[in-house]
């Protein structure tokens, strides 16, 4: 109650990106084209993956996950920077960057959960196939999800709480486009030590970790497929191991260059960037990564569209 009283804070200003009247049609056009194309995207690739009962294997149960995951993460953040170049009002509430702050990191942190997750499937299925079905069952397939929204929710809401018991007593004008953890913080003039050390310890566990085993998931891949004598079968998994590596690679990089820094020194031109490419362009292109240069997928897409006949 205290805290409350002294800050006074009933909203926010997102600066964005521009206060040219002449940039704005085309930021609206560009973001609500990578917003409709997210969704159409990831909504094809959800009901191919429910409709077709030749995808209902844990890769693409994961892969349904990560397409709802990013659905939903584009949902929590587009609209609202859409309505703000539309109406030219740039506030939002107090309780409502809370929320989206809230909603932000715990997306984030479910993507990166679930992307060791595939990685770790696609390990079992080539390094260990005699004991794909044995390891990834349905139900250690459903522990590894469940256990990758609880972890991301309690880290999530444990930052959102202690955000919520900060006093901001400068100015509520935020140099971006959604509330996140970096530019709310500059505008706090509580003690946030502890804060900023609970966040690097976090992200830490939810990404130096998730991230390794990756890429000790995938210097196992790639040491099993070179000792394969086919060629073919070499380029087909490189070329998988590629895509994969290269959302990775995009996601985490963008994060790294934000997240990885002293509050001090962050800039607030070079997180807007960055946050382009992990909240926008990461979730747009996963769809055509993942899916679209799967035969498998494109088949299953094709007979949802109905368009099962003319592609045999």
């Amino acid at each position: 109650m205290g805290i409350r009283n002294q800050t006074s804070v009933s909203d926010f200003l997102l600066l964005g990106f521009s206060e040219h009247p002449e940039q704005q049609p085309l930021l609206f056009g560009l973001f609500l084209g990578m917003y409709l194309v997210t969704l159409a995207g990831n909504l094809l690739i959800i009901l191919a993956i429910a409709s077709d009962q030749h995808l209902h294997t844990p890769m693409y149960f994961f892969l349904a996950n990560l397409s709802f995951i990013d659905t939903c993460f584009s949902c929590s953040i587009v609209p609202k920077v859409l309505i703000n170049i539309q109406t030219q009002h740039h506030t939002i509430s107090y309780a409502g960057c809370l929320m989206q702050m809230y909603f932000f990191m715990a997306l984030a942190l479910l993507d990166n959960f679930l992307l060791a997750v595939m990685a770790y499937d696609r390990y079992v299925a080539i390094c260990l196939p005699l004991h794909y079905t044995t390891i990834m069952c349905p139900q250690r397939c459903l522990g590894l999800v469940a256990i990758s929204w609880l972890c991301s929710h309690l880290l999530a809401f444990s930052l959102t709480l202690l955000m919520s018991q900060f006093s901001f007593c400068a100015s509520h004008a935020i140099p971006h486009f959604f509330c996140d953890l970096l530019p709310l913080l500059k505008l706090a003039c509580s003690d946030t030590h502890v804060f900023q050390v609970m966040m690097f310890t976090e992200a830490a566990l939810s990404g130096v970790v998730p991230l390794t085993c990756v890429l000790v998931s995938y210097a196992h891949i790639i040491h099993t497929i070179l000792r394969v004598p086919s060629a073919g079968g070499k380029h087909r998994v490189f070329s998988t191991c590629g895509s994969h590596l290269s959302v990775v690679t995009l996601f985490y990089g963008t994060v790294f260059l934000v997240y990885f820094q002293p509050s001090s020194s962050y800039s607030a031109d070079t997180g807007k960037v960055a946050s382009v490419l992990y909240t926008t362009v990461t979730p747009m292109l996963n769809p055509f990564i993942y899916s679209l240069r799967n035969r498998d997928m494109k088949g299953a897409l094709w007979r949802l569209l109905g368009w099962g006949r003319c592609s045999t």
